[in-house]
């Protein structure tokens, strides 16, 4: 199957760093594309982000894997003619850097278009290339407060709140990749190469595009789309019903023994319920804190009401629904030990550690790709003294 993806013989160029532009290139790697991710000689600021495990962290592993890293110090001539000579080659070139960066190295779209016209260029900022923020810093908590992402998530005193995981990033990762998937059907159709704008802004106001047209349409006092809906807290826990339609809303009060609340002229429609939400919703969360969540979860589920308890994450890991059907392969990956990977829809099933998993070390193929690219022994030899290219054994040496 391996020598079936879609992208087999498709030649990345990943000068991304973090999490939304690594997301998209690791998915190009995923489909078969050889990825050429150009580290730092310090490697890539994504690479600390938490715990760190040798010279990866679990964001790391997750969003580099199937690549090859070429560790180059920008700053040395003859790393941006490494670079270039890569560029001048390559199917598609992703950089994640400030506007103007690129050109610093010599690499700005234009320049490499001058030699491999039909090179897909994508760049990932976090406001975009042009724009009184252009220049401005940007993480994945800054857009979810930009973009309006956290008044979504608000509690119950109303205060905004960071969802605390990078949606931002990962949803800007698969709107990239998508435009990369498509640009390359053009490229291979008509022979066309483009340049892509991808931002954070724009890729949160995409995912946000059906609350940004409500907040628009309804002047800015968004209803719930139904209720009753939420997170309830229950004697030994928390879970989350949906009771989406009547039927639904119907069998909720049967269960929890308020039969009363169906006929009660306050909640005895959808548009009433919406209208009376925080009196209809007092009542049922107080019922709900009667009970364990084991005893609402399988009432409900046999009234026919959409439930599931809370977990956290080793409750997901450990369902038995999760293992049923192999929703996460547990792999090896040096330094890090066992660790799980969630299956990515689409693609074969992991099932043994091999190149799809191993996110590289920094710097691990320096040697390998410079071979590939007509650098002899010699020449190899001399950029490593002079740390031009860096490879693990010497960066470690050089740490001591």
């Amino acid at each position: 199957m391996a020598s079936q993806r879609a992208f087999s013989g498709i030649k990345v160029l990943d000068f991304t760093q973090g999490v939304a532009g690594p997301h998209s290139t690791m998915l190009l790697a995923q489909h078969g594309a050889d990825v050429i991710k150009v580290d730092p000689p310090a490697g890539d600021w994504g690479r600390a982000m938490g715990t760190v495990y040798g010279d990866h962290c679990a964001h790391s592993i997750a969003f580099n894997r199937g690549k090859r890293s070429i560790a180059l110090d920008m700053k040395q001539p003859a790393a941006k003619e490494i670079a270039w000579n890569i560029a001048m080659h390559c199917d598609v070139l992703v950089e994640a850097f400030r506007p103007g960066v690129m050109a610093k190295f010599g690499l700005a779209y234009d320049a490499v278009k001058t030699v491999n016209p039909s090179v897909i260029y994508l760049s990932v900022t976090g406001f975009g290339q042009a724009g009184p923020n252009k220049d401005l810093p940007v993480t994945d908590a800054v857009m979810q407060a930009f973009s309006g992402f956290m008044t979504v998530n608000k509690d119950s005193q109303g205060l905004p709140n960071r969802v605390n995981m990078v949606p931002i990033d990962v949803t800007t990762g698969l709107y990239a990749f998508q435009a990369l998937s498509t640009a390359l059907m053009r490229k291979f159709r008509y022979g066309q190469g483009c340049y892509i704008d991808n931002s954070l802004m724009q890729s949160a106001a995409a995912l946000q595009a059906a609350k940004i047209a409500e907040y628009y349409l309804e002047g800015g006092e968004v209803k719930p789309l139904y209720v009753p809906v939420g997170t309830m807290r229950t004697a030994d826990g928390y879970m989350n019903v949906t009771a989406m339609r009547e039927h639904h809303y119907d069998a909720l009060c049967e269960v929890l023994g308020l039969p009363e609340l169906k006929a009660d002229v306050r909640f005895d429609s959808g548009e009433k319920r919406i209208r009376n939400e925080k009196e209809l919703m007092a009542l049922i969360r107080a019922a709900f804190e009667k009970k364990p969540s084991a005893h609402w979860a399988k009432r409900l589920t046999e009234a026919g009401v959409m439930n599931s308890m809370v977990h956290d994450h080793g409750a997901f890991m450990g369902h038995e629904h999760t293992q049923a059907v192999g929703a996460v392969a547990y792999v090896e990956h040096a330094g890090a030990g066992t660790l799980p990977i969630p299956q990515i829809p689409g693609l074969p099933p992991i099932d043994v550690p091999s190149r799809f998993t191993h996110a590289p070390h920094i710097g691990e193929h320096s040697a390998a790709i410079l071979k590939e690219y007509g650098y002899g022994g010699e020449r190899i030899a001399e950029l490593l003294a002079k740390q031009v290219i860096i490879e693990p054994e010497v960066r470690s040496a050089a740490a001591q």
